[in-house]
This record gives structure tokens, sequence and C-alpha cells, in this order.
């Protein structure tokens, strides 16, 4: 098991190569959950996540030997991101293994940091198999992406800048897929601060520590998906489960649906991007803010590296949820003018049209009128109901369908 004093001597190595990212109040989060909410702003390294940390501190180790012959590792994108970038820098030769749905703007980084890119299977597990394979194929290092005690270390200096950033820090929510982040960071927190509530946050999809800690051994969970790729682990690490297993004092699960309202929560009232991962402590938080009412609480952002077709699925998912955004079905009379007066109501309740389809052929239209499907865009449910409410006195029989 790592120590405190692992992870400052880390610290002191990596120091001047990388960042010291901020921790800011959230103003906004805290008036919703009534709890004193920090951000530590890890989607601001260089490569917008917090793996840099750790891969550094392990590369920093390897003998003038290995640095020739060159790593190689497996990962969803953030920790490949992270070694391709450093070894880059320390002119290592890098190979990552990926699965094929890797987000393209993750592929795309690796290939800007000059690694080599393989692509395998369908997660983070399967890439894994084919990366050892050529390991010793190739004669190369493995990089563990977060099974490594040094990874872990390296990890863990977030936990010495929360110290740092936060006087009188009374708790922390730490994404879990391998566990890695959470372990390195639990050491130094409760090394420094004994007393501090600490929370580890997976998905519903791989409750890989949930189901350890519940059998008391590591547990496989089945293949499965999630938005929060950086977490999509189906086994926690061996070195990270006893760390956990001791010092978390509880483990969330949240499904897609909260991750994807916490992303759009930063993004909109925080001016933050993050990616499932780094967007999952939020989700927790949300569940158990009651817990935690009037402490100090940080959650650690741990990477903002979404990719943006993701990202525009969500933003337009959530404003169909919040009703700020609507898709209505209804039908006119086929006769001139007809179609101008209904724009003329929507204008007159500020509905702004986002797109507009009209359907006179179809055996779905009526003989004697047009159906018309629209896209509006309103301030919300309130204006919408009466936008609602004046189409329907006005004859139109308005079906909101989305």
């Amino acid at each position: 098991m790592i120590s405190l004093a692992d992870i400052e001597a880390a610290r002191e190595r990596i120091r001047g190569a990388v960042r010291q990212t901020p921790c800011v109040l959230s103003e906004s989060l805290s008036l919703q959950l009534d709890c004193e909410v920090y951000l530590k702003l890890e989607n601001l390294q260089r490569t917008g996540s917090f793996k840099e940390r750790g891969a550094l501190n392990r590369l920093l180790s390897l003998t003038p030997e290995e640095r020739q012959r060159g790593v190689i590792t497996a990962s969803a994108g953030n920790h490949a991101q992270a070694l391709s970038y450093h070894a880059g820098r320390l002119g290592i030769p890098v190979t990552v293994v990926m699965p094929e749905p890797a987000a393209i703007n993750k592929v795309n980084a690796n290939r800007g940091f000059g690694a080599r890119v393989v692509f395998h299977g369908a997660l983070y597990d399967d890439a894994a198999v084919e990366a050892h394979r050529l390991e010793a194929a190739e004669n190369l290092v493995y990089i563990h992406p977060f099974d490594n005690d040094l990874t872990l270390a390296g990890a863990g200096t977030i936990g010495l800048e929360l110290v740092e950033q936060i006087p009188g820090l009374q708790a922390a929510l730490l994404a879990v897929g391998g566990g890695g982040l959470a372990a390195g960071v639990a050491v130094a927190l409760k090394g420094k601060l004994p007393y501090i509530k600490l929370i580890g946050v997976e998905t519903r999809a791989f409750k890989t520590l949930e189901k350890s800690l519940e059998a008391r051994e590591r547990i496989t969970v089945p293949p499965a998906t999630s938005i929060a790729d950086g977490i999509q682990v189906r086994t926690i690490g061996e070195r990270s489960f006893p760390i956990l297993r001791d010092l978390l004092d509880e483990v969330v699960a949240v499904d897609d649906e909260e991750i994807a309202q916490a992303i759009l929560t930063l993004l909109e009232q925080d001016k933050t991007v993050a990616e499932g991962a780094g967007a999952a402590p939020l989700a927790g938080l949300v569940r158990v803010a009651p817990k935690l009412k009037g402490r100090k609480v940080c959650l650690v952002i741990c990477g903002g590296n979404i990719d943006l077709n993701l990202l525009t699925r969500i933003i337009e998912r959530g404003l169909f949820k919040a009703g700020r955004w609507v898709k209505l079905r209804l039908s006119l009379p086929d006769q001139p003018g007809s179609l101008a007066q209904l724009t003329q109501t929507l204008s007159d309740r500020r509905a702004k049209v986002v797109e507009i389809w009209r359907d006179r052929v179809s055996a779905a239209s009526p003989l004697s009128g047009v159906t018309v499907e629209l896209t509006l865009e309103t301030r919300g449910e309130t204006q919408l109901g009466e936008l609602l409410a004046e189409l329907t006195a006005q004859g139109y029989d308005p079906q909101r369908f989305l």
C-alpha cells in the first residue's frame, strides 16, 4: 500500500511538469445543494485530465534501457493521452491500445502527441489483453493506467493540493473506475485530514467497487456501456481495492441520465467542460447532499475530454427535458396564410422556431389539411404551458412528442 511519503515524493518528482490546477468555489452549486461546493479542475491539465500525474511519475522511474525499448499501455483515452504527451516530451517511444469505440477527440490527441495507436475490442479490458500481447511480442514496457503504486502516488498529489487550497475541507467525492484516482487521493486526504468524509462515485453500469466490497474480494462485472468511458472498467485495481475498502466512507452509483445532467449543469452554471467521469462526482453529490449539509465539499473534476458529438446530444436532450426545446405536431388548414398565422401566434408568445416541417401528401395528413412538425425554443415549462394553452384555444390541438 502506498504511503503519504510516497505521494509527497511524487509531488516533488513531477513538480513543474504537471499543473497545480485551480480549485474554485461554485456559488451556484453551493446554493442549490446547501453545502460549500468546490471544484478541483483537473480538466485543465495539458491533456485534459488528472492522468498526467500518475503517468509522468511512472515514466520518470524507467531505466535508460527501458526508455529506449519504449512503453505501451491500454486506455480508453485519458491515460493514453497523458502517457503519449509526457513520453513524447521525454523522447520515449509510446504505443497505446484503445477500445474501438474510443472517442475520436482522444484518438486524434494521441496521434498528435506522436503515439502509435492500435484499436482492439469494445472495452478497456479488451484493449488491455492486446496491449499485454504486444508488450511481450515487441519487448515493450507496460505502463498500467491505474494499478501501479507510482501511478497511484501521482494521482494522490491532488489530495495534497486540496488540503492547501481548501482550509477546513470536510468531504470529497471521487470518481471510481479502476480506482487509481480515488485510492491515491484517499491516502493523501486521510493522511492529512483523518476525519474527512470520502465518497466514491461509480457508474451504475460498472459497479465494480460496490460489488467487490459486498463480496469482500475483487469482482469482475459483466460488459456494459456508459457515457462515462473513463470509469468504464470491469474490475477494480488490485492495489486500489484494499485502500478504497479501508479509507472510503461510502460508495454511490449513478446512471447515465444523472451524469448527463451533471455535465450540463457544470457547463451551463460553472462554465466547466467535464466528460462523464469528470461529472460523476457532481451526480453523486446530488444524491447524498442532505448528508453533507453545511459542509465544505470538493468534487474532483477529473477530466474534460468529452466527444463533441456526445456533448451536443447531451445539450439538446437537456434542453428538451427542461422544456426549453420542444417538438410539436399539429394540423393546419391547407389554405394560403395558415402557416403565417401559426408563426405569428408563436412570435406573439416569444417562442423561437428552430425547425419547421410541412407534410401535405403522406397518409398521416388529412386530405383537407397539412401536418406541421415544429421544433421550438422557449424559456422553460412555464412559457411552454402558456403557448400550448394559446394554441389549443385557437383550435390547433398541438401534440407534444418530445
